[in-house]
């Protein structure tokens, strides 16, 4: 439930069109203004002399109050001072700040964790791109998209957005080939649910998985044993490391390993009848199957993914 001083943080924020990195790079500055200076505040004092600009907003402070918070990831490469629109939204907050004064003392540090949670909504909402890029092999498209993934997985501590991205990769080029498959939402662990692969599809066990590990050999194992194959798809550092436990475990040669990048370039091949054209719409159909299923089994719209054709 939102507190009194969280109910009017998000009516200014809607009222004034208050989003973006720039609006955000000026709260977390001017908030910091009135921390320092306390409130109220006199907009006019917050302005550099020289260029008109507002005092202190620049990539580098607004990158410093980030890192207070655990966060490496870059807001505004100019820190919101190039945008013409900083002056004005500069006014309207502090406005909005010396208001929320008069009435009572406020927190002004729960305040900017307010708008630091704002940030991390904002970039958990951008989708990903998969920019089709016809001079690239098709391996480089899917590569370029998973280097996105990862990069916002590292800036996001525990999230598991990798895994979550390729099971539904992998259920996505299902539904193209078969359709009818049974999805589920990434976070569903396969033993609460008595499951024991990600997919079956006729007498193949599909397992996907970025961090493969003798727990998932096991369950091959099982596979085998009630004479079902299984599929292993992992990303390509997991390649290796699930062909070395497969082979310690004596099943190498019953199981079969595929990377995530290779198991969709030849999906986009093969219905693609080898054609450009045909690659193209496969894309197309790989991510609006992909996105459907983001959308019916994940919250976060982050994990979308734009395709660029």
């Amino acid at each position: 439930m939102f507190t009194a001083l969280e109910s009017r943080l998000a009516t200014f924020a809607k009222k004034s069109s208050f989003r973006g990195k720039s609006a955000f790079c000026v709260a977390l500055v001017v908030t910091r203004h009135a921390q320092r200076e306390g409130l109220p505040l006199d907009p006019e004092s917050l302005l550099t002399e020289s260029t008109g600009q507002v005092s202190g907003l620049g990539k580098a402070p607004v990158q410093a109050i980030l890192k207070q918070h655990g966060i490496e990831r870059v807001l505004a490469e100019e820190g919101g001072r190039t945008s013409r629109g900083s002056v004005g939204r500069m006014r309207d907050y502090v406005a909005f700040l010396n208001a929320l004064n008069e009435d009572a003392n406020i927190d002004l540090p729960a305040i900017e964790n307010w708008w630091i949670e704002r940030i991390r909504e904002f970039w958990d909402a951008q989708p990903f791109r998969l920019g089709f890029d016809s001079s690239k092999s098709l391996r480089a498209i899917f590569r370029d998209l998973l280097k996105q993934v990862e990069k916002r997985q590292r800036q996001t501590p525990g999230a598991t957005y990798v895994g979550t991205v390729i099971q539904h990769l992998v259920g996505a080029k299902l539904d193209i080939v078969l359709g009818g498959i049974l999805h589920h939402g990434a976070s569903v662990a396969d033993e609460g649910t008595g499951r024991d692969s990600d997919f079956l599809v006729g007498d193949v066990a599909i397992h996907v998985t970025t961090a493969p590990g003798e727990a998932l050999i096991r369950k091959c194992e099982r596979n085998l044993a009630n004479s079902i194959k299984p599929l292993i798809v992992t990303t390509a550092d997991g390649l290796a490391i699930a062909q070395g436990l497969a082979r310690q475990a004596g099943v190498d040669d019953r199981v079969d390993v595929l990377d995530i990048e290779q198991f969709l370039t030849c999906n986009l091949y093969e219905h693609g009848r080898f054609d450009s054209s045909g690659r193209r719409e496969t894309a197309r159909d790989l991510v609006a199957n992909y996105n459907k299923l983001v959308s019916a089994h994940e919250r976060e719209p982050g994990l979308l993914i734009d395709l660029g054709i």
